[in-house]
């Protein structure tokens, strides 16, 4: 029995070798699907980087919206936009090309990146929802409390711990010396497939990218509902139905984009096994024969929150703000009033 397990051990290992690109599969195998998906993708991402980016303009060229809570905003668009970009123009590569490689480096540096804006926008929603607080809690010292030295600090932990997270995942990833597969089973360098293609023992891997995820989403989790548990109660206090109506209207795109956003997080990179259920695999399965074909539920969660995500933020805080539409209205109609003046 023993001989046996050494013989099988051996054959396991002369199939495993060092790579130095891999395979990324994609969303689907299926050719009638390839014009149809890329065209969908690529409206997506037009959208979210003329999103994201006209929101940044936006907030750098109003002075009404040079507040904290915008600050705080432009950032969570610029963060969108690159791990949009980051992911979205090689994949649209991929769908349409037959060589869907990309080297070993760029796999690496394409995950580094990703993770480090995910974990970003992570703790950016956490001190946006901070800020919610220090606003409708002590409006009185609002502007005092977030001072600018304060708003810099924060969104500077923010992006450090985004690079720390993925510097920890990238360097034990970058032990891992043979691959059974170059094959990816995904549409970009996630950590999970890259793990799930190791010959080595990867249990320290997983073990890490579990607990970092759960603390990650833990810690802002607590931030979250803290803060407005304390606005809830607030809210309730106040005698003007005005007041209440101009708070929760404050707080209802924030807590969209966090309900979307942290949901999909969690379902993907919080589960103690990376195998899906038999109950997963069956929402996946009505999901890709009457939706879109995609292959697992991991991919149809992992394409929301990498593509869509991003387009659905600035849709989110423009569409339900009437600072921001109110700003964009008076940014445009002084450029279409000097355009007059000079033609």
């Amino acid at each position: 029995m023993d001989g046996l397990q050494w013989l099988i051990g051996e054959v396991s290992q002369e199939n495993c070798t060092a790579v130095t690109e891999f395979i990324i599969l994609g969303l689907t195998d299926t050719p009638e699907l390839r014009v149809f998906l890329f065209l969908l993708f690529l409206l997506i991402y037009g959208v979210t980087v003329l999103g994201n980016l006209g929101m940044i303009a936006l907030i750098q060229a109003s002075a009404r919206l040079h507040t904290p809570m915008y600050f705080f905003l432009s950032h969570l668009s610029f963060v969108d936009f690159c791990y949009s970009t980051i992911i979205v123009p090689k994949m649209l590569g991929n769908i349409l090309k037959e060589d869907k490689a990309i080297s070993f480096m760029g796999c690496t540096v394409q995950f580094y990146l990703f993770c480090t804006c995910v974990v970003t926008e992570i703790f950016l929603l956490a001190v946006m929802a901070y800020d919610r607080f220090v606003a409708i809690c002590n409006p009185l010292l609002y502007m005092i409390t977030m001072s600018q030295e304060l708003c810099v600090v924060l969104v500077s932990g923010c992006y450090l711990c985004g690079t720390v997270c993925s510097l920890i995942h990238l360097c034990l990833a970058l032990k891992i010396t043979s691959y059974r597969s170059n094959v990816m089973n995904h549409f970009f360098c996630d950590l999970p497939p890259l793990l799930s293609l190791a010959c080595s023992d990867v249990t320290l891997n997983e073990l890490l990218l579990y607990i970092v995820a759960t603390f990650n989403e833990l810690i802002t989790i607590v931030i979250i509902l803290t803060s407005y548990l304390f606005i809830l109660i607030t809210i309730l206090r106040m005698r003007s139905v005005e007041g209440r109506r101009k708070a929760f209207s404050t707080c209802a795109s924030h807590l969209t984009a966090i309900l979307v956003f942290h949901g999909t997080i969690l379902f993907i990179y919080c589960r103690p096994t990376s195998g899906n259920s038999a109950d997963t695999d069956k929402v996946a399965t009505v999901f890709y024969t009457v939706v879109i074909p995609i292959a697992d539920t991991d991919k149809v969660a992992t394409v929301f929150y990498t593509v869509v995500i991003p387009m659905l933020n600035p849709l989110i805080y423009s569409l339900r703000n009437k600072d921001v539409k109110e700003a964009l209205r008076k940014v445009l109609s002084s450029r279409i009033f000097s355009q007059r003046m000079f033609s």
